[in-house]
This record gives structure tokens, sequence and C-alpha cells, in this order.
């Protein structure tokens, strides 16, 4: 069964502004520990005075792959009051880089010191509600527990609290309340709006912002999304971590600019723009999570080419980007963008998917074209699994992005050339098959480094 509740989520709450190498392990938690933090401050003060130590334990996937994604700064980092969307990249990587290092975090008057021994991985099997989960804990100098917040990073950056409203949660209803791709059909035809439309005035009853405002949002996502590429096309040398992968986006843009003149010279120029995006999430810098951090690569290389090569409006641009975010709202609604409980086709998949929506209704698709080309790429990343080398978000991570925006653009090309009504699999029912396929994985595939290529290669 799908969700029955209307999805009240915001644009600018999918397409996030924040710091890589992965939306659940670094964006998320560094919003959980900034929220822990901020009910520190709000403590009764003979509670706060008694506090004398910080504890934070992490389960799951935050526990297995925690160290490579940089979970254990971003916690730093909020605690320290630093939010994903103004943090200074370079600072956050300069964080916890010895076990000796150490960090005064205050609140009401009060200095207490973390480190590396302030955060414990639990290994196992859990029962919480979610395998992302992490237990923030103010204790007294005896070690008994004064106040806690249990939270759960969901994917794509969203955050839940143990007892508090969804992230996101609001008591505004949207113009036009959906829950499934067959209801937002349905608005569209018996209304007479266009899919563009129905999402923005659907944004303006969420979020209280008039179109203009929204617009304006939606080019500042995109030119961060841009931002990314550029820097990553001229970025060199060698990522973070252990794995000392080499970065590859330059040789190919350069490459891509050599055979400018050849028929598939776009897709080369796209694979180098995905790398870049890619590339550059994986080195901790500023990305928009698309739907994730770790598919960060797949929406800029996507509009980078729809900008700079195929020269579509900037009108056309937003357009496709609101189409995305219906896909996007949906996957998320009645499955999951979250690799601990979907794999990678939680997030490249859903990544390729809103990319080929997005093309589709740029290039004039209509809704049931859209819903087609949506569906292909979900179809073909049913069953891919998140198993990165190292718990780093760089191989098979980077040049998955690539391969997920290849895929978008297939898709939208099969969604344009064939009747809608030959499309046999709703996005409805992809989406049911999706859910089930995440549910019935193994965990050992879901991000938690302990098969598949993560077992690949032997580092050193």
């Amino acid at each position: 069964m799908l969700s029955k509740n209307p999805i009240t989520t915001s644009l600018f709450d999918l397409f996030k502004v924040g710091p890589g190498p992965s939306s659940s392990h670094t964006i998320g938690p560094m919003k959980a520990s900034y929220n822990f933090l901020h009910q520190l401050n709000t403590l009764p003060i003979e509670i706060a005075q008694k506090g004398k130590q910080i504890q934070i334990h992490l389960y799951g996937s935050l526990s297995a792959t925690g160290k490579g994604h940089g979970t254990d700064r971003a916690i730093v980092g909020g605690l320290l009051g630093w939010q994903p969307h103004t943090c200074d990249p370079k600072a956050l990587n300069g964080l916890m880089k010895v076990q000796e290092d150490k960090y005064s975090i205050v609140f009401q008057g009060i200095a207490i010191l973390i480190s590396a021994t302030s955060l414990t991985y639990h290994k196992g099997k859990t029962d919480f509600p979610h395998p992302n989960t992490m237990i923030l804990q103010l204790l007294d100098e005896a070690g008994n527990v004064l106040f806690e917040g249990e939270y759960y990073s969901v994917g794509g950056g969203f955050i839940q609290q143990k007892g508090q409203p969804p992230e996101g949660s609001t008591d505004r209803q949207p113009a036009y309340p959906y829950s499934t791709m067959e209801q937002l059909k349905v608005h569209l035809k018996t209304n007479g709006l266009a899919l563009a439309q129905l999402m923005i005035q659907n944004e303006q009853a969420l979020t209280g912002l008039p179109e203009k405002e929204i617009l304006r949002k939606i080019d500042q996502i995109q030119d961060f999304m841009h931002k990314a590429v550029k820097r990553g096309i001229r970025a060199k040398g060698i990522l973070p971590g252990s794995i000392r992968l080499q970065r590859k986006a330059p040789v190919l843009y350069e490459r891509a600019k050599q055979h400018a003149s050849a028929t598939d010279s776009f897709l080369s120029f796209m694979n180098a723009y995905c790398l870049a995006a890619s590339e550059e999430n994986a080195a901790g810098s500023i990305v928009v999570t698309a739907p994730t951090s770790g598919a960060s690569g797949v929406f800029p290389g996507l509009t980078y080419l729809m900008k700079y090569h195929f020269h579509y409006s900037p009108q056309k641009m937003r357009d496709g980007m609101l189409a995305a975010a219906a896909i996007g709202f949906l996957v998320k609604h009645n499955a999951s963008i979250s690799g601990a409980e979907m794999g990678c086709m939680g997030e490249i998949g859903t990544a390729s998917a809103m990319g080929a929506a997005m093309l589709t209704y740029a290039a004039g698709g209509s809704i049931e074209a859209v819903e087609a080309a949506a569906e292909i790429g979900i179809e073909h990343h049913l069953g891919m699994t998140c198993d990165p080398i190292g718990g780093y978000v760089q191989i098979p991570c980077i040049e998955r992005n690539a391969m997920g925006a290849a895929k978008a653009y297939n898709a939208y090309l099969l969604a344009m050339t064939v009747e809608p009504g030959m499309q046999k699999i709703s996005f409805d029912s992809v989406i049911k098959v999706m859910r089930a396929t995440g549910r019935d994985m193994s965990k050992k595939y879901k991000e938690t480094s302990e098969a598949g290529l993560a077992l690949s290669v032997t580092e050193c």
C-alpha cells in the first residue's frame, strides 16, 4: 500500500545545500547535533549546570561507515553551532583529524570538552525505527543521563527526532494534495493545470513564499550545482581518504573538448560534469542533495548539459526542476531515498528517475511521458546495492553518478519515442516494487560496506 497522507515536503527541503560527502552521514548528523545544542540551551539551568560530559552513540550505517563519511566531524560541527548551508567546508574537513583533538561545546555559559572518545560506534543489529540512528546524551559527573536526544537520519539530509513530528512537517496543506502519481494526474486533468503550475501553487501554500521568490530560489539551487561542476572540472589531485583515488573529471573534460565535434560528444561532457560534482562531494565541498549527496552528481551533470549545450531557457530549466521534485517527493513519501533502507536504488535510482522526468518535461513531454521516463529510471536501478569501498563516497559512487545520468537520458529518449499508453508499468507500481526490494535486500548491501564491491579491494 502507498501512503494515503498528502505530500507536504518543500522543494527546498528536497534540494538542500550542504557539505559532502553524504547527506545521511554528514548533513543529517550535523543538523541533529545542532538541534541537540539548541535543546541544551533551553534546559532548566539547574539541570544544565550538572552537565559534565557529552556522549554520542552511533548505530547502523552511521556506525559502519560513519568515519569514512565524516560523521564524526559533522556532529562536532553541529555541536559547535555550525549548520550545513552556512558552514565553511574547509573548516569542517579540518575537524577530528587526530584522536587527541578536543573541542569546547558551550551552552548556557557551560563548556564541555568533547573528542573522539566521546563517540561510540555500536555494531550489530538494532531495533530502532531507522538504521541510521544517533543518540546524543548530556551526562553528569557520575555518568548519569541528564538529557538525551534520539535522532534518525532518514536520507537526503532529512532527520527525525524520537517523539517529535518528522522534519519539514507543517500544519499547512498543499493547494492540490496528492500522495500518488495517479492522484497527481487527476489534479492536473481536473483543474487544467500544467505540472509546473501545480508544483508552484503547492509550494506557495506550504511555504507562504511568492512565486517570484520560489523561482529565484530554484535558480540559486541550480547555481550551487553548477558551481560544483565548475570547481570539479578544474580541481586536480587525490581525494581524501585511504583509497587515494585520483580525480578524473578534469581529464575527462579536456578530452571531451578535444573531441567536441564527435556525434556523442555531449555524453563525454555529461560524464565530465557528473564526475566533477560528485568528486567535489567526495572531497567534502558544498553540493546540493538531489535527492542525496551521494547522488549529487547526476543533476548537475544533466542541468549543466541542458544549460550550456542544449541552451534551454531559464524557465524551461525551472519547469524541469519542478517536474523532478514531483518524482522525488513520490519516492521519498512512498518508499525511501535512504541508502541505508533502499541501497543505491534509493539514491542514484531516484536521482536518475528525477533526471529523466526533468529532461522529458523540459522537452515538452506530457505528464504521461514524464511518468514513463521516471518509471523507466527507477525500474532499471531496482536492486542496486550500496557498497562503498572503505565507507567513502568514491568507489563505485562517483562513476555511478555518471551512469545514473546516462540512464536518465536514455529513459527520456525511450519515453519521448513511444506512445505513453504502451508503457505497461505505472510509476506507482514501480515504487511499490522498489519499497519491497529495499525491505528484502540484505543489510550488508545497504551502506554498511560489509559486502559486494566494498570487499573487492584490500586497502593498504
